[in-house]
């Protein structure tokens, strides 16, 4: 049984099952494990997670993938599969609770699943992602540097990457256009103090690249252009500093600062 991979859905199923190994290592799978996966595919990898862990929350959007799902993973009474949209299922109220997101990821929605899954699934203490190379990089990505963005900022001051493994084209059908990379990271400890207003300022600041900081806050109606720049002077930080410029602590301070 094969089903074709939906290129507007960003769908490109392994085909190399030798990366299999490199995902467990990685997300460090133990017997204890409830793993949340996104984007089955063709479940290969739902496969060798469900017989490594103790739970496995599978959520596929494309439903002319369930008779080719069923029929790999109805042996498999310790795979929960579900039909969704993963941005808009409430994935936090899944039991047993997911204490880790294992996934080669749709390219199209990688990385807002990735920055919603940080607060929205507090229970998730490991990440092991499959990403666009480009998506990899730019979650620890450093300021001033072309990757860096709100999803940097986001990721950094949640967690911190335990690895990294380049992944070539070639593992994949159909073969994207693109090289992908393997990304590990797991969980510091509490969010950030008051994290929806800081998450409502970093997606603000990185809003408009090319323009200061203040007129991006301005503009999102977070603040006036004078409140941003006394907050940033409260950093030390000038008035025409843009979002690039500021590490992720920076912005913690500066959403305290804003008030």
């Amino acid at each position: 049984m094969s089903t074709r991979a939906r290129r507007e859905l960003g769908q490109h199923f392994l085909a190399d099952e030798n990366i299999l190994g490199v995902i467990g290592r990685l997300a460090e799978l133990d017997a204890a494990d409830v793993v949340l996966e996104i984007g089955p595919g063709r479940g290969v990898l739902t496969t060798y997670l469900a017989e490594r862990v103790s739970q496995v929350h599978a959520i596929e959007l494309d439903s002319s993938l369930e008779p080719v799902l069923h029929a790999e993973l109805s042996d498999r009474p310790n795979v929960d599969l579900q039909f969704g949209d993963a941005l808009k299922l409430d994935l936090a109220s899944l039991e047993p609770a997911p204490t880790k997101l294992v996934a080669n990821l749709p390219y199209n929605v990688a990385t807002p699943l990735v920055a919603e899954s940080l607060d929205g699934l507090p229970s998730v203490q490991l990440w092991c992602v499959m990403v666009q190379r480009e998506v990899a990089d730019r979650f620890f990505a450093e300021p001033e540097t072309k990757a860096y963005g709100a999803v940097s900022v986001l990721v950094q001051l949640t967690a911190e990457r335990t690895g990294f493994h380049p992944v070539s084209r070639n593992v994949f059908r159909p073969r994207p256009n693109v090289d992908s990379g393997l990304v590990a990271f797991r969980r510091r400890g509490p969010l950030p103090a008051d994290y929806p207003r800081l998450k409502a300022v970093v997606g603000a600041a990185f809003a408009h690249r090319r323009k200061q900081l203040p007129n991006s806050l301005e503009l999102a109606g977070l603040a006036s252009r004078e409140q941003a720049a006394a907050a940033l002077a409260r950093l030390g930080r000038e008035p025409a500093t843009r979002a690039e410029a500021l590490a992720p602590e920076e912005f913690v301070r500066l959403t305290d600062a804003l008030g």
